[in-house]
Order: structure tokens, then C-alpha cells, then sequence
């Protein structure tokens, strides 16, 4: 499976981003999607998952109520709306692939990384 991310970006706080990824390989219904991220000297952390079908969603509790994470099956796509930027949303941001059938926010959990996409919130 390949993972390739897309939509990062430089705006100001308050802004609005939606960053994409797109897999390839196995049926993109066989797996749990996440969203990750790491900022400049910290470690990766969880920001977001999606189920198989779409049905089920799980946030971390910084960005809950700020970003929305949904997927396109048909189009082999994950998405993450991130409204209300704030500054210490700054960090490269990673989806990832979990062949497993629950929802996860474990980062060993997850199977395939794609390369990630900076997103930089100025104040």
C-alpha cells in the first residue's frame, strides 16, 4: 500500500486547511485510516481515525470540535478538514494504514505511513 498526502500549507490562525491522501494497493475498504502528526522536537501523535466504512470516528481531544476526518472509498481518499488553526496545530502531518477491524489511535497499530505534509500556522 502507498499513501501519498497532499493540502499542507502556510496560513494564519483561524484559518481553514483540508489535506487529502490518497492510497493505492489493497481494496481501500480493508482498512482503518488515521492521521497523525509530529511537531519540530516531539514525538508523533495521534489526531484522528476513521473505520473501514466511514461509520465511526475517534479525535484527539485538541483537535475535537476543530477538524473532521472523513474518507471516499470510491476514490481511494482520506480527508482532514482542520478548522480553527491555531498556532500549535504546526507540525507535519501523516496518514497511516491499519489492516486491523477497530478503531485505533495506537501509532504502532498502523501498518502504512505516507510521507507526510507540513502544515505551519502562523499567529
Amino acid at each position: 500500500v502507498q499513501l501519498q498526502a497532499s493540502g499542507g500549507g502556510l496560513v494564519q490562525a483561524g484559518a481553514s486547511l483540508r489535506l487529502s491522501c490518497v492510497a493505492s494497493g489493497r481494496p481501500f475498504s480493508t482498512y482503518v485510516l488515521g492521521w497523525f502528526r509530529q511537531a519540530p522536537g516531539k514525538e508523533r501523535e495521534f489526531v484522528a481515525c476513521i473505520s473501514r466504512l466511514g461509520g465511526s470516528t475517534d479525535y484527539s481531544g485538541s483537535v475535537k470540535g476543530r477538524f473532521t476526518i472523513s474518507r471516499d472509498n470510491a476514490k481511494n481518499t482520506v480527508y482532514l478538514q482542520m478548522n480553527s488553526l491555531k498556532p500549535e496545530d504546526t507540525a507535519v502531518y501523516y496518514c497511516a494504514a491499519d489492516y486491523g477491524l477497530a478503531l485505533t489511535t495506537t501509532i504502532q497499530t498502523y501498518d502504512y505511513w505516507g510521507q507526510g505534509t507540513q502544515v505551519t500556522v502562523s499567529s
